[in-house]
């Protein structure tokens, strides 16, 4: 059974850096990536990365997230720059089969990680 792990949420003031990392402890997946959900708001697409590196990332963090995968590890990593309140949610962890920002395109979820960006 597929299980994915999140690490690395935490409370960060504005403009700080945050590393969410996940393992996946299940069987390699073509699409690794992260959605978030902020309070009061639906779950959204933040970033995807194929098993052959290319990206995916909603515009509100192009430029300051950076999506990246450890296929020896199966890990996937989120580096998350010049952090701001709009970023504050619950971050998962997904695996999937196609680099899409629906979410039924991918079919195993962490259990999330809160990150708290304070102004």
């Amino acid at each position: 059974q597929e299980q994915l792990v999140e690490s690395g949420g935490g409370l960060v003031q504005a403009g700080g850096s945050l590393r969410l990392s996940c393992v996946d402890s299940g069987h390699e997946s073509y699409v690794m990536g992260w959605f978030r959900q902020a309070p009061g708001k639906e779950r959204e697409f933040v970033a995807g990365i194929t098993w052959d590196g290319k990206t995916n990332y909603t515009d509100s963090v192009k430029g300051r997230f950076t999506i990246s995968r450890d296929n020896a590890k199966n890990t996937v990593s989120l580096q998350m720059n010049s952090l701001n309140p709009e970023d504050t949610a619950v971050y998962y962890c997904v695996a999937g089969v196609l680099l899409m920002r629906g979410e039924r395109w991918y079919n195993s979820w962490g259990r999330g990680t809160q990150v708290t960006v304070a102004s």
